[in-house]
């Protein structure tokens, strides 16, 4: 499978972004799919993921109440609607996925997804 993301930008603190990922092939519905991030001269770190069927999520604590994970199996596309955002949330994002449709906690680590594609840059200024 073959992951675009897009819809990164300059936004200023306290606004909005909402992050798209497209995948290629037709057995999207089966791929567990991942937001990550990576900020300049730190270590990538997940953001959020998301179950096959899109039932089951899993955010990082700094994310919870104000991301939000979905997905569209219809149009093979991922989101990440981002709101109050903080500068600290500037980072490349990046839409992992991984050819399973049940997801853990474990989807937290990066090394568990197998398809990455390019990332789009999310800067928040103060």
């Amino acid at each position: 499978v073959q992951l675009q993301a897009s819809g990164g930008g300059l936004v200023q603190a306290g606004g909005s972004l909402r992050l798209s990922c497209a995948a290629s092939g037709r057995t999207f519905s089966s791929y567990v799919m991942g937001w990550f991030r990576q900020a300049p001269g730190k270590e990538r770190e997940f953001v959020a993921v998301i179950s096959a069927s899109g039932g089951t999520t899993y955010y990082v604590d700094s994310a919870k109440g104000r991301f939000t994970i979905s997905r569209d199996n219809a149009k093979n596309t991922v989101y990440l609607q981002m709101n109050s955002l903080k500068p600290e949330d500037t980072a490349v994002y990046y839409c992992p996925a991984d050819n399973v449709k049940i997801v853990s906690a474990y989807y937290r680590d990066y090394k568990r997804y197998h398809y990455w594609g390019q990332g789009t840059l999310v800067t928040v200024s103060s």
